[in-house]
C-alpha cells in the first residue's frame, strides 16, 4: 500500500470493520478488563408497557459511535479549546450481557455481573439499554462500592413501586434505587406531562429524597442551576433515559413525550456535573432503533456518550 506520506497503517474509515463503541478493542473476557471505560450492551427490554424494540438498542449506538471514530489523536473542541478522549484514555467494549428471553430475574442477574466485573476492574461503567429497568442491576452493581447519588435525566418519574405484582419493569428503577441503602438521593430532571408515576409516586419520591424537576423548571435554572442541586461531593451515578429528549431529535423510543429537552440542554448539565461532581458510571437507555429510519436517535445517543466521557475524563486529567 502506497502511503501517499498520510498516517502509515490503515485508513479505518467509520464505515470499515466490526462495529465495536467507538470502534474500541473487544475484550470478551471480563476477568481481563484493563482500561479506564468499559463498555457493556444490556440488550433487555421485557420491562416494556408501550412499544418494545429496545433490546436493539446497544447495537444500534454502536453503530452510530463508528461515526465518532476516526483516528486515535481525540477530539479537539474548540469551544473548550481541549482535546477529549485521547489516547490516553482506555475504552474497551465488553459486549452484551446475556439475555434470557422472558426471565428478568436472570438476565439482570447477567446485567449485574457485567457492570460488576466493571468496578472490580477500576473501570467506569457505560451500560447501553436495553428498557429502564436495565437500571436496577447496574445500580444493585455498587452494592459495597460506598455511597452514591443518582441524576436521572427522563421524561417520566420511574417510581413505581409495584403494579400487578411487577417490581422490575422500566416503570420501577427509580424506586428500587432509592431503596438502597447506599443511595443517598436522586435528582429527576426532565420529568414532564401525563407521566408513568400517579401522584402518590411523587410523594413517596420526595418523601424518600428525590429532586424533581420538569424540563421548563430545568430551563429556568439552567444547567449549572440543576447541578447545583446535587449535593456537593457527591459521587453521581448518571442514568439518561434518551426519551428526555425531545421526540422531534430522538423519535427512536417507545414512549416518546413532547417538549422534552433539545441537545445542548443535556449536554451542558452533564459538562457541569463532570466539572462540579466525581461521576461513577452512567448508563443509556430506551433506544429503539427501529422507530427512528433515519438512525439519528441513536448517533444522539452516541454523541452524548462520548462527549460525556470526554468531559468526565478530562476533569480527572486536571
Amino acid at each position: 500500500m502506497t502511503n501517499h506520506g498520510y498516517e502509515s497503517g490503515r485508513l479505518d474509515l467509520p464505515f470499515v470493520g466490526i462495529s465495536t463503541f467507538g470502534k474500541r478493542p473487544y475484550v470478551s473476557d471480563w476477568n481481563t478488563i484493563e482500561a479506564d471505560v468499559a463498555v457493556l450492551g444490556a440488550p433487555f427490554d421485557f420491562g416494556t408497557q408501550f412499544r418494545s424494540g429496545a433490546r436493539f438498542g446497544p447495537r444500534a449506538v454502536r453503530e452510530a459511535s463508528t461515526l465518532f471514530s476516526f483516528g486515535h489523536a481525540g477530539a479537539y473542541d474548540h469551544e473548550d479549546d481541549r482535546t477529549y478522549l485521547g489516547s490516553d484514555v482506555r475504552i474497551v467494549d465488553i459486549g452484551d450481557a446475556d439475555i434470557i428471553h422472558t426471565n428478568t430475574e436472570q438476565s439482570h442477574a447477567n446485567i449485574r455481573s457485567g457492570v460488576a466485573a466493571i468496578l472490580k476492574a477500576g473501570a467506569f461503567p457505560v451500560v447501553i439499554g436495553g428498557d429502564h429497568s436495565v437500571n436496577i442491576p447496574c445500580i444493585d452493581a455498587f452494592e459495597g462500592q460506598g455511597d452514591i447519588h443518582v441524576l436521572q435525566i427522563d421524561a417520566h418519574l420511574d417510581f413505581v413501586d409495584e403494579r400487578h405484582g411487577v417490581r422490575y419493569g422500566h416503570g420501577n428503577p427509580m424506586r428500587r434505587a432509592a431503596e438502597k441503602p447506599y443511595v443517598t438521593g436522586l435528582t429527576q430532571v426532565g420529568i414532564r406531562n401525563v407521566s408513568s408515576t400517579a401522584k402518590e409516586g411523587y410523594d413517596d419520591a420526595r418523601r424518600m429524597g428525590s429532586d424533581i424537576l420538569s424540563v421548563r423548571q430545568a430551563r429556568a435554572l439552567g444547567p449549572a442551576g440543576v447541578i447545583d442541586r446535587i449535593p456537593a461531593g457527591a459521587r453521581v451515578y448518571v442514568t439518561l433515559d434518551i426519551d428526555a429528549f425531545c421526540p422531534s431529535i430522538a423519535p427512536g423510543t417507545g414512549t416518546p413525550s413532547h417538549g422534552g429537552f433539545l441537545y445542548y440542554d443535556v449536554l451542558e448539565m452533564l459538562q457541569a456535573l463532570a466539572r462540579r461532581n466525581e461521576v461513577v458510571g452512567i448508563d443509556l437507555v430506551e433506544v429503539a432503533p427501529d422507530y427512528d429510519p433515519t438512525g439519528s436517535t441513536a448517533i444522539l445517543a452516541a454523541q452524548v456518550l462520548l462527549n460525556f466521557l470526554g468531559f468526565v475524563f478530562a476533569e480527572r486529567a486536571g
